[in-house]
């Protein structure tokens, strides 16, 4: 019998796994508190639950519309319209998909073609590199410079080019917890507008930023609106990461295309959930400010102790997870470290370099530590986290 050859496709060969899930399941086999991946180990609002199960009982368990329900979507348009001023059509510039991950590659999938260039800030979520290579493009980086996590203007300016189509921002930002200024997306709006390219914003994390700081989407900007895909998601604001709904905002044209990329990727997102999620956009602005204020406290402790167990922190003005560096216990591989904490400590991170691309050195000095948990859940860790200034060189 003949060998098989090689069916693995050169896309494929150029990305891995990824490596946040992978630490969840290290989690598991070393019975590590998991502070890796960016799931609530709290409940979810009882009012979602309830309207889930109401849901399913009123027999709203067949397809729905494949861009979204429509209460969903005019819930939609409604709470932009209230918190940002911003008017957009639900029936042609609103699409309902199985979360942002579906949102991004969708999106991408139905404005990029083989060849042309994205641009993506480092450190990253791992998601985009692997999405435009997928996309047959060509991905091109820009460094955001711990601690502020500020990027070079001119080294940006100097990146777009006639093929540049798209550049993606993720503010606030996974997993740094930048959140980009006004100052600095005036700039790429101008050169967006200069080189005729779309920007795709990952705004997951929207409602979660502290300290007075003040998100400001890329398509409230003069002239953006018709050039900015926007991505974003229940999973975070509403703590049910497992529901899987997330919506993308477009211009009629974009939606078009990225509608027939949804349907032919997923069909649809779950219809009961749809339904219950509609009533979760109509909450009361007091929400997201409670949120805002439940994060922050975590933000605050955990640093706290991190810090006392010798780590370098680098403070998140917005997401919920925090930076450390790790060459004060010795260690100049995160990879080895994170599985170090796991196993020997019992608490789970994500390696720094995952963020990065492999040539990059500056993420196996870092790690990410999630905390979208429960306070008994960061004491006992940081509880576990205490013994490691024994390591600490002296």
């Amino acid at each position: 019998m003949s060998a098989l050859r090689n069916f693995t496709s050169e896309k494929a060969k150029q990305f891995t796994e990824s490596v946040i899930r992978e630490m969840s399941r290290v989690a598991a086999k070393y019975n590590a508190i998991n502070l890796a991946q960016g799931f609530p180990d709290f409940p979810a609002p009882d009012e979602l639950k309830e309207a889930a199960a109401k849901s399913i009982f009123n027999d709203h368990n067949q397809y729905a519309i494949t861009w979204g329900s429509k209460p969903l979507r005019d819930a939609i348009a409604w709470k932009i319209k209230r918190d940002y001023g911003v008017e957009y059509n639900p029936e042609g510039q609103i699409t309902v998909c199985c979360g942002a991950t579906e949102g991004m590659i969708a999106s991408l999938l139905a404005t990029i073609n083989p060849g042309d260039e994205v641009i993506i800030f480092e450190p990253f979520y791992e998601n985009y590199g692997a999405d435009v290579v997928l996309c047959g493009a060509v991905p091109r980086y820009i460094k955001l410079n711990a601690p502020g996590y500020n990027f070079d203007f001119n080294e940006l300016k100097d990146l777009f080019n006639e093929k540049t189509k798209a550049i993606i921002i993720n503010t606030p930002n996974n997993p740094t917890g930048k959140v980009f200024t006004r100052e600095e997306l005036e700039f790429i709006a101008e050169l967006c507008v200069k080189y005729d390219t779309l920007a795709i914003t990952d705004e997951i994390y929207e409602h979660i930023i502290y300290d007075g700081i003040e998100h400001i989407p890329m398509w409230t900007l003069p002239g953006m609106k018709d050039r900015t895909i926007a991505v974003n998601s229940v999973s975070k604001t509403y703590s049910v990461t497992g529901w899987r709904i997330g919506f993308v905002t477009a211009s009629t044209e974009l939606t078009d295309s990225i509608r027939k990329v949804h349907d032919f990727l997923t069909v649809g997102a779950a219809a009961p959930l749809q339904n219950a999620v509609a009533e979760a956009f109509r909450f009361d602005t007091k929400y997201y400010l409670e949120l805002c204020e439940f994060y922050q406290e975590r933000r605050d402790y955990l640093m706290k102790e991190l810090e006392n167990a010798g780590f370098k922190c680098i403070k998140p003005a917005g997401a919920y997870y925090i930076m450390a560096d790790i060459t004060p216990f010795g260690y100049d591989d995160d990879v080895k470290f994170a599985h170090f904490l796991a196993q020997e400590i019992g608490v789970a991170v994500v390696p720094g370099s995952t963020f990065y691309r492999d040539e990059i050195p500056d993420g196996k000095k870092f790690i990410r530590f999630c905390y979208c948990k429960k306070f008994e859940t960061l004491q006992a860790a940081a509880a576990r986290l205490a013994k490691l200034k024994d390591l600490i060189k002296k």
